[in-house]
């Protein structure tokens, strides 16, 4: 199976490539177009801001590629958020437009919570998905964001920080998780398990 992890020139490439490696994978971490479109599987992984992965994006002619890839992609925290339609920051960027669904800064009103939203929080399915095989309902992943996707029509799970947000999202064959799964132990090992079988 070729795995590729989208280089988009953020700080988490290495970490997914080592869990992936691992779970008994060998992934290429590259922004050749030649390289991508031959992949069985897709990373779009992402630490930073939407407005630098999408500059490194347009950049390498990577926008409309993946808008147009059939394979099934995993889009790791900001890259899930950058599947949605627009994202607060910079102005309201403009992003894939995968999810008709714009991307917003936490507003937290309790004062006791933190921005941005980091540690280990519980992620609640709506509903059943290949994606959660072997992983309880109601499980703690890690996250690191100041900035959330609305629950919408393509949410499959979400998280309580304040106010309910998309934790998980699959759309066609387009699925995002907010947190990181390579930093989230054997339930993070499990869902990327879980992806590279679907």
């Amino acid at each position: 199976m070729k795995i590729v992890i989208i280089n988009t020139k953020c700080s988490n490439l290495f970490s997914v490539k080592t869990m992936l490696k691992k779970i008994g994978c060998n992934p290429k971490i590259t922004d050749n177009p030649d390289i991508i479109l031959k992949a069985n599987k897709l990373f779009l992984p992402g630490v930073g801001t939407a407005f630098a992965a999408m500059q490194q994006l347009e950049k390498k002619n990577l926008t409309q590629l993946i808008q147009n890839c059939t394979q099934p992609i995993l889009g790791i925290c900001l890259g899930m958020q950058l599947f949605g339609s627009s994202s607060e920051e910079n102005d309201n960027i403009k992003t894939l437009g995968i999810i008709n669904t714009s991307v917003t800064r936490i507003q937290c009103y309790d004062k006791k919570l933190a921005i941005p939203h980091m540690g280990w929080n519980k992620v609640i399915f709506l509903k059943q998905h290949p994606l959660f095989y072997g992983i309880k309902n109601n499980h703690y992943f890690y996250f690191a964001h100041s900035y959330i996707m609305k629950i919408n029509q393509s949410t499959i799970a979400y998280t309580n920080y304040g106010k309910l947000f998309s934790s998980v999202i699959a759309h066609k064959n387009y699925l995002g998780v907010q947190f990181h799964p390579e930093k989230s132990s054997t339930s993070g090992k499990q869902l990327l398990k879980n992806f590279l079988e679907i």
